[in-house]
């Protein structure tokens, strides 16, 4: 009886230590440092929840900070225009096609590399055959045929002349774009800045300044960013339409020096006189 006694005090002593520890939640006391511990953690759950939702920034809106540009954004958009338009036509006009085809100068080399068989009226026709800045060229020089060679070589750089200015006419204008953009875009960025200077005097006590200022510069440096827009692809397409030329044109000329060679053999024999499309032989008695 006694050891049953001993079990049943320890069970109810175990039992009493389980209440105590239980009894606080229950009747809802909670020790002062639970409580510290639950604000704690409170204010740390709150702060989340208050930086969930950031302030949001609203984006540029691309073309209404165009027409925030004011005027000077017209002169520059029509810079622009052109831009693109001489682009498209440079970009047609001097392919390699139009300047140098392809088969022209397979012909054009075939024939002049025949030695004693080559005829000026087969290679003036040929010329026909296949308009282009090159054929002009050597059409120029195969109608002086029988004359000195140094005369043929004045002619044919003359009409190689001409076909690379007719070549970089409308190039010229993408290097003025790209030169005037900058500059009317940094006319309306000073323009912008003066007015808004200007505004900010104006203004009464009470207002901002500096919001109103910095409202103002953004707005003064949006003619800057669209002059560099047009100017920089207006430079880059100048350079790359250059080379190109530069690089066809060293072609022509060197089929147009093989030409003249081939046409020393009738220097002071015979000459070639234009009838229409086509060449007519008209032989010398002597050197002419």
């Amino acid at each position: 009886m006694s050891g049953n006694r001993s079990r049943l005090l320890i069970i109810a002593m175990v039992w009493a230590a389980i209440a105590s520890a239980w009894s606080p939640v229950v009747h809802g006391q909670v020790p002062e440092s639970e409580v510290g511990a639950l604000q704690a953690d409170a204010q740390r759950a709150r702060m989340p929840q208050a930086n969930s939702v950031p302030f949001k920034q609203s984006g540029i809106d691309f073309l209404s900070l165009l027409v925030k540009g004011g005027i000077f954004m017209i002169p520059i958009g029509f810079v622009s225009l052109l831009v693109v338009t001489f682009v498209m036509d440079r970009w047609i006009g001097l392919r390699t096609g139009r300047l140098i085809p392809n088969e022209f100068r397979r012909a054009m080399g075939k024939m002049v590399r025949s030695g004693d068989s080559v005829d000026p009226r087969a290679l003036y026709s040929l010329c026909n055959q296949f308009p282009s800045a090159a054929s002009n060229i050597a059409a120029a020089a195969i109608a002086r045929t029988g004359r000195p060679l140094p005369e043929i070589t004045t002619v044919a750089l003359d009409a190689l002349q001409r076909e690379v200015d007719r070549a970089y006419g409308n190039v010229r204008w993408l290097n003025l774009a790209a030169g005037i953009a900058p500059l009317l875009g940094l006319l309306g960025t000073v323009w912008g800045l003066i007015r808004a200077f200007h505004d900010t005097t104006q203004l009464t006590a009470g207002q901002n300044r500096a919001d109103f200022l910095a409202v103002g510069i953004y707005e003064a440096l949006v003619t800057t960013l669209a002059g560099l827009i047009v100017a920089i692809p207006a430079a880059i397409a100048s350079h790359y339409f250059e080379g190109r030329i530069t690089r066809v044109f060293g072609q022509v000329e060197e089929m147009t020096n093989e030409l003249i060679g081939s046409l020393e053999r009738f220097e002071g024999k015979t000459r070639f006189d234009i009838i229409g499309r086509e060449l007519a032989t008209r032989d010398l008695i002597g050197p002419g």
